[in-house]
């Protein structure tokens, strides 16, 4: 089994198998999506945030080093359960000198079915900060958001980048930060999406992202302008959102939110999304 990092040509491969593992019913887990929003820092920053474990020529494991210390990690689903696999990712984790995640303080986010889950808690590693994953199916049409909604494409580019400073405190984001999301491929089957009030003013934005027809598309970020909160552009975008991801086919709208951000969930469930079990990450202290 092989630990590699992709480097901008085999991103393709890692965004391929992400999308072919997304089905109804999977547990919370890395979608290409999150890929696509990675790639805001560029290709050349995405493919050295991911990791991917290969065996017998076929990607059996992906991970996304999401921030100092973080990895976001699935697998095959049929994998899942794969002891092999499960150690030697234990293995390569666990070793800073592996290359994957440094040493202290760590976080890794994995389908809560798959056996590193076991392994991990076996070595000592706790629950960290719970999440909340949401879902809506999208058989039948989603209702009018209630607000005008709008795509963005290049020229509102700067639009969408504003709200997301607005929605987020520590946000860097930047009108050069889309054009390098956009230019990536997992956004070929992405939409961002901003909705304004009655004045004109952008009051609330959402990237959502497909992967393909028949699978659970994501939505990765939704924010809503700090002067426009509680004024139900929440719901509004929330909705939009999930309309978009229904244009483009998906079976369903995910999303997960820190469940100590009860706003957020009251603002999921009120556009039609439907609460899962809370899921934790692994949590190393040292």
């Amino acid at each position: 089994m092989a630990l590699g990092t992709p480097g901008v040509d085999g991103l393709d491969d890692a965004v391929g198998v992400l999308r072919e593992w997304q089905y109804e019913g999977a547990p919370a887990q890395l979608h290409p999506g999150d890929l696509g929003w990675y790639w805001r820092a560029g290709a050349e920053a995405t493919a050295e945030a991911v990791r991917t474990w290969r065996r017998d020529g076929r990607t059996v494991a992906v991970g996304l080093l999401d921030g100092p210390g973080l990895l976001r990690l699935t697998t095959a689903p049929d994998a899942r359960r794969d002891e092999e696999l499960a150690r030697r990712l234990v293995a390569d984790v666990t070793d800073p000198r592996r290359g994957v995640l440094p040493g202290g303080p760590a976080d890794i986010e994995a389908p809560r079915d798959a056996l590193i889950h076991d392994l991990l808690t076996d070595a000592g590693w706790t629950g960290g900060e719970p999440w909340t994953p949401l879902h809506r199916d999208l058989t039948a049409p989603v209702r009018e958001p209630g607000a005008r909604i709008e795509a963005v494409g290049p020229g509102k580019a700067h639009v969408y980048a504003a709200v997301q400073r607005a929605a987020f405190d520590a946000s860097t984001f930047t009108e050069e930060r889309w054009h390098a999301m956009a230019a990536g491929p997992p956004f070929g089957d992405a939409r961002c999406l901003v909705a304004y009030d009655d004045r004109g003013d952008a009051a609330a934005a959402v990237t959502v992202w497909s992967a393909g027809p028949g699978r659970p598309g994501l939505l990765e970020p939704m924010g809503v302008h700090r002067e426009h909160r509680r004024r139900g552009f929440g719901e509004a975008i929330s909705l939009a959102a999930a309309a978009a991801l229904r244009e483009l086919g998906a079976s369903s709208a995910v999303v997960c939110t820190p469940s100590s951000n009860i706003a957020a969930v009251a603002t999921y469930e009120s556009a039609g999304f439907k609460r899962r079990p809370e899921v934790r990450d692994l949590h190393r202290n040292a």
